[in-house]
């Protein structure tokens, strides 16, 4: 299976962990790889099919991808799918960026942090290859903690 996936209890309701996925200006502050840079381009809150751009960085190249909301059930599950695009083509991407919550029922929720790249093209090439899977477990992991801070305040 080509997909990693992280959780953690936050001291938090749904609703609010949810309100915190769904805006786009908030991704770069909770992005534990490094890697987004903000400048979001779309719809905020996001709601089902959404489409948005984020501004991307690996290494010295910055660049922009492409998001699609594909999975969502208010308070309990976003997931976007990431393409690089140029000129409305696609031409790599299609890797899951996943959140999925559920209560606890004493006050904390517990998230489930998914990247999933079966669907990805070049997944071999561009995703193995480089690496990633190794990192996202960790990268993801301070992502989760971010999101914590987030809701606290």
């Amino acid at each position: 299976m080509r997909a990693v996936s992280v959780s953690k209890d936050i001291d938090a309701t749904p609703q609010q962990i949810f309100a915190v996925l769904r805006d786009p200006a908030r991704h770069a502050e909770l992005d534990g790889s490094g890697m987004l840079r903000g400048r979001p381009e779309g719809p905020s809150p996001l709601g089902p099919g959404d489409r948005f751009s984020m501004g991307m960085a690996q290494g010295r190249i910055a660049y922009r991808s492409v998001n699609v909301v594909v999975e969502y059930e208010k308070d309990r599950l976003i997931a976007w799918e990431t393409w690089g695009e140029v000129r409305g083509r696609r031409l790599v991407g299609g890797q899951r960026w996943r959140y999925e919550l559920s209560a606890d029922g004493g006050g904390a929720t517990r998230v489930t942090h998914t990247y999933d790249w079966s669907r990805a093209r070049f997944p071999r090439l561009v995703i193995e290859l480089p690496g990633y899977p190794k990192r996202m477990g960790p990268a993801m992991a301070t992502t989760l903690e971010r999101l914590a801070s987030a809701v606290r305040g």
